[in-house]
């Protein structure tokens, strides 16, 4: 019971500052988003035991274009498709392989187009269309946090087969339906809450969410495998670091900006 007290606190005062941020102004929100990217990096430097201010600087660039609105989009589609690839290879590495390619070699690479670049497309993601739409992240993050809620509440209570037992002993089969099913209601509410999109959209946004972020959460769990420790800090009492917190978004938010434009492309 104590544990659930401590995440819960944990939980209530991370979504009170998602929450005040973005519908404070845009600019709260790119602040909070670049404190979390500069945390969430300094982490994930530790995991991969890489050192130095080359990569706080390759963070600090693309917010500052990104502050003053001058977005080169050749090259952000380009970071896009990069990141893409690079999460697809995170993927078979953890579904197939013993260890993670870029664990020890290429660790930029992995800096760049995973860590970085999926925070660069969750700062972006409500700015998609002409006016900020702070509705949509927000809708993003409900569903990110209903499906990992409900994954662990079920999985717990319920969970006997596992899912990736290797990886993360604690994921089950159970937990991941329970999670999915979860976030495909909470799609169902946020449309008849926001009418933003259509119940298709939400409905897709939701299987593309838990799908992804049960796939980004078990990446995670590998790199703190493969370093040898059970979380990535201790910033967040009940959950971790905050690597812990932001792993199913993170890996998720290239793949959702991409689903977005092409919604938008299309309609």
């Amino acid at each position: 019971m104590k544990e659930v007290i401590i995440r819960l606190l944990s939980g209530v005062l991370y979504v009170s500052l998602v929450l005040s941020s973005l519908f404070t102004s845009s600019e709260w929100y790119l602040v909070l988003i670049f404190c979390l990217t500069i945390v969430t990096l300094h982490e994930f430097l530790k995991l991969i035991s890489l050192k130095g201010v080359v990569p706080y600087i390759l963070v600090i660039i693309p917010f500052y274009f990104i502050a003053f609105h001058s977005i080169d989009y050749s090259l952000l589609y380009s970071l896009l498709f990069f990141s893409i690839l690079m999460n697809v290879f995170l993927f078979r590495d953890v579904m197939l392989l013993d260890k993670i390619t870029f664990f020890k070699s290429k660790r930029y690479l992995c800096v760049i187009f995973y860590i970085i670049s999926g925070f660069i497309f969750l700062t972006l993601i409500p700015y998609i269309g002409s006016t900020f739409q702070p509705k949509l992240v927000l809708g993003i993050f409900i569903l990110t946090w209903t499906n990992d809620t409900f994954a662990y509440l079920i999985g717990k209570k319920f969970g006997k087969i596992k899912l990736k037992e290797k990886i993360s002993p604690k994921k089950t089969i159970e937990g991941f339906i329970g999670g999915l099913l979860a976030a495909l209601i909470g799609g169902v509410i946020i449309f008849n809450t926001t009418l933003l999109y259509s119940p298709a959209f939400w409905l897709l946004l939701a299987l593309l969410v838990s799908v992804l972020g049960t796939t980004g959460d078990l990446i995670q769990s590998k790199f703190k495998r493969l370093a040898g420790v059970k979380d990535s800090g201790r910033i967040m009492p009940g959950h971790g670091g905050v690597y812990d917190r932001l792993d199913s978004i993170i890996f998720a938010s290239p793949f959702i900006y991409l689903f977005i434009i092409f919604i938008n492309y299309v309609s």
